[in-house]
């Protein structure tokens, strides 16, 4: 009568790296029949057995690399871009090393060593792969952010000002990528470092989170650009200027007085912005009020005003200038001389020649000015009192 308790089964042993790649490959079962009987001889002598591992898998290594580097370059060799040529550079040392550091796995687990000994062994080889592939990483993604870089009319988000950025994130996310894996190889619970990780970054973020406002906020600029180098700005705090520095901190602005100004992103990302270069041309429109006497010649008024924006060279002939009359005023009809001109910075010079040439015009075609006139009567003199 059989015993109704069970032996419960066995845990299984924990997957160990040289089991696992003795058993992917045997190589009595794929060798051609005729070298059976050599590799049936070579069971006696290990280093031999090993030796012949090694070569045999140097030799595929340099296989696998011109196989790959010739159908890669085929493909490569359709486009137009030099950039899967950079990568395929990049890619087939590590292709080489792969193949080249497995087949001295397999050497080493052949020649039948202490299993620790040889376990740490294949741990160092497949580590070594893990960084071979961590700097290749490395090179590729900065081939493929320089590949952006000269693309910056189709991604925005990539220029110069934040090449640095993307540099450090691809990097990192490669760095953590290669970590994991190679605490894996080691058999190493990543959980604990993870949690580790997570109470440091939540404490650093607290300590930084200025700075990080300011790197968050210099994304969003470059992403929904505002404004861009060279652009004439109007802020809500009354700077105006021209900037100078867009960086994922800071943007600085030069005024018209030659001073510069340091605002951080994270300020100016919630502030009015009135850019005075945007919108259909980079051209800015100056509105010159001008008033007339009453009993004025209004149309001599208006082709005067039009004479003054022709005769002077910096208002643009597109779009034309042109004259609006905008009310009857106190004392004085109001007009306003519209016209454009080349550079926001220019705007203070051309006002003032402008002014200097209406009071001009307007004199040589006999056209009043009005300006605020005070007649002061007096009722009664006082009379005179003699000191006592």
């Amino acid at each position: 009568m059989q015993d109704p308790q069970t032996t419960p089964p066995a845990s299984a042993p924990d997957s160990d790296p040289a089991t696992d790649l003795s058993l992917l490959i045997d190589p009595a079962s794929w060798l051609p029949e005729p070298l059976q009987p050599l590799w049936g001889a070579l069971q006696d002598y290990p280093f031999l057995r090993a030796l012949g591992i090694a070569l045999i898998g140097l030799l595929a290594a340099y296989l696998v690399r011109w196989v790959f580097r010739s159908v890669a370059s085929r493909l490569a060799g359709r486009t137009k871009t030099d950039v899967d040529d950079k990568i395929l550079l990049h890619v087939s040392r590590p292709i080489f090393l792969s193949v080249f550091y497995g087949s001295l796995c397999l050497a080493m687990i052949s020649l039948g060593v202490a299993e620790q000994a040889t376990t740490v062994v294949v741990r160092v080889l497949l580590s070594l792969m893990a960084l071979v592939w961590m700097v290749a990483g490395f090179r590729v993604s900065r081939v493929l952010l320089a590949s952006l870089a000269r693309h910056k009319h189709r991604f925005e988000i990539v220029q110069d000002r934040t090449i640095p950025l993307f540099d450090i994130v691809s990097k990192l996310l490669v760095v953590l990528l290669g970590s994991y894996v190679i605490l894996q190889i080691w058999n190493i619970d990543a959980t604990a470092w993870l949690a580790s990780a997570g109470v440091v970054g939540i404490a650093v973020g607290f300590a930084a989170k200025d700075t990080l406002a300011n790197l968050f906020s210099g994304v969003f600029i470059v992403v929904d650009t505002p404004y861009k180098l060279g652009d004439y700005v109007n802020l809500d705090s009354g700077e105006r200027g021209m900037v100078t520095h867009v960086g994922m901190r800071s943007t600085r602005i030069l005024t018209r007085d030659d001073i510069e100004i340091t605002i951080p992103n994270a300020v100016i990302a919630n502030e009015k912005i009135v850019n005075e270069s945007a919108g259909r041309w980079v051209k800015r429109r100056l509105r010159i009020k001008v008033g007339a006497a009453y009993g004025s010649d209004l149309d001599l008024v208006c082709d005067t005003l039009m004479q003054v924006a022709r005769d002077n060279s910096d208002v643009c002939q597109e779009p034309p200038a042109r004259v609006r009359m905008r009310s009857f005023g106190d004392s004085a009809i109001d007009f306003e001389l519209l016209c454009w001109i080349d550079h926001p910075e220019d705007r203070g010079k051309i006002t003032h020649d402008l002014l200097m040439a209406v009071y001009r015009y307007f004199q040589a075609a006999d056209i009043e000015i009005p300006y605020s006139k005070h007649d002061l009567y007096i009722k009664e003199m006082p009379s005179a009192t003699t000191a006592d």
